[in-house]
């Protein structure tokens, strides 16, 4: 808190919601309980070289089992919401027909003991552990995939919906369709930019087909959205050159995605860059159907955004004296996270300022925002994770700078409230406001999560005596 007799100068609205984030796979563990199917995360583990560590999900954190303990520390830290995903394997083992009730159950448990503990649930349908069963049938290139996921989400609606009134469908879309399908970092591991765009467009219609279906079975009180990872795009210098490389990525990274949400159409210039570099034909995009922009762009109450870092973009095609001068150089050792990632947290007042201009989501809340380092306990058993402190100070000064531009961010997420399974990562990055040991599953809050929960009880931080 304030030293004594300072006053508070800087402060968040009292609705403003402060909350932390997970997703399934990363702590769940428990892979084979209680019915749940396989997911093309469980078959990407088992191949050789895909994880760094060669670890996979099966431990994680033992969330599966220790939701209660986790929902006691989430109290301590004052959280106001817990955003977290469901298992798709662990409802439909198959991806569709039987439910399994077990699966359903634990949700069912987990979302009344959030509500006990006055937390608000954030429930994510998709957070990329699709069932093998679908894979094995085309996944996500494949539009019955999408149809499958509406239905899902029709059902976990139908069952929830009195209860949870946030919902997520999909966490980055982007990841969904790059890192799992053209550069094949993340599961199902494929390398084929055809099946990458068909990916992507599935991705954001099954998204559209869910909201409409998860209207009819939720109250008029609950709130739908979609998540999107999104990363500020900055020429390394002034130089023609360097300004259009920013502009290619900008279109492929962010403007793919949110283009087709909030204005019915893929960017014309991404379109037009595809189309040069021969990943699309002349024409019509050969994966759009009637009807499906608008389907897409389906009204939602939310978008989410989840943010890590921004892009420094420098071309490759002309010689370094023709494309001078530099201006941004390269992030220095000290200012990057241990994924290698820039802490930038003007990019998050950036980016939150630029949907407010462009797209005008009804409300923002940034669902991920975090970093990774790997100090442990000292002798006294502490976590000092300065650079985490500095960290979530620095960017929730930036959430502040905007919503006193007026933007309307409802919320703040940390990822993550646990040290977890970082995908290809395996257990080698420590995300968590708590520090999980992987033998004994023991939580311990960190020096960050201490100080988030100072910031959350006095919503705020910045004090003048």
């Amino acid at each position: 808190m304030g030293p004594p007799g300072a006053r508070l100068v800087r402060e968040f609205p009292e609705d403003f919601v402060f909350g932390t984030s997970t997703s399934a796979f990363q702590v769940e563990g428990n892979t084979q309980a209680d019915g749940r199917g396989d997911s093309i995360w469980d078959s990407f583990a088992r191949r050789a070289g895909t994880i760094s560590d060669g670890s996979d999900g099966s431990p994680a954190c033992d969330h599966y089992r220790r939701w209660a303990d986790d929902i006691d520390l989430m109290r301590r830290m004052g959280v106001d919401a817990y955003r977290f995903s469901m298992a798709w394997p662990r409802i439909f083992p198959n991806g569709r027909g039987a439910l399994n009730e077990a699966g359903l159950d634990f949700y069912q448990r987990l979302v009344d003991g959030l509500l006990e503990a006055d937390i608000e649930p954030m429930l994510t349908l998709y957070h990329w552990d699709l069932p093998q069963a679908l894979q094995d049938r085309g996944g996500w290139p494949e539009r019955d995939t999408g149809l499958a996921f509406a239905d899902y989400a029709q059902l976990v609606s139908r069952r929830l919906g009195d209860r949870v009134k946030l919902w997520v469908t999909h966490n980055e879309p982007w990841c969904i369709s790059v890192l799992g399908h053209e550069l094949g970092e993340h599961a199902p591991g494929l390398q084929d930019v055809e099946a990458s765009l068909r990916a992507a467009h599935n991705v954001l219609l099954s998204h559209g087909w869910a909201t409409e279906a998860m209207r009819t079975e939720v109250p008029e009180d609950a709130r739908l959205g979609i998540v999107l990872n999104l990363t500020p795009a900055h020429p390394a210098s002034p130089s023609e050159a360097d300004r259009e490389e920013a502009r290619r990525f900008d279109a492929r990274f962010n403007r793919w995605f949110l283009d087709p949400l909030f204005r019915g159409q893929y960017p014309e210039d991404g379109v037009r860059d595809r189309r040069l570099s021969g990943e699309l034909p002349e024409g019509p995009l050969p994966f759009v159907q009637e009807g499906d922009m608008s389907t897409i762009a389906v009204p939602t109450d939310f978008l989410g955004l989840n943010y890590y870092s921004r892009a420094i973009l420098r071309s490759g095609a002309l010689a370094e004296a023709d494309n001078a001068p530099r201006e941004l150089d390269p992030p220095s050792a000290e200012t990057l996270t241990d994924m290698g990632w820039e802490v930038h947290p003007d990019g998050l007042e950036e980016t939150l300022r630029r949907l407010a201009d462009e797209y005008a989501p009804p409300a923002i809340y940034v669902t991920e925002n975090g970093c990774a380092y790997a100090m442990g306990p000292d002798e006294e058993g502490r976590i000092r994770d300065e650079q985490r402190v500095e960290f979530l100070e620095g960017h929730l000064r930036a959430v502040a700078r905007a919503l006193e531009a007026e933007v309307p961010v409802a919320g703040y997420f940390v990822w993550s409230l646990l040290d977890n399974f970082e995908w290809a990562h395996g257990y080698t990055k420590r995300f968590g406001l708590a520090w999980v040991d992987y033998e004994t599953q023991t939580r311990t809050l960190k020096d960050s999560g201490l100080r988030y929960a100072e910031i959350i009880a006095s919503r705020g931080w910045e004090y003048e005596s």
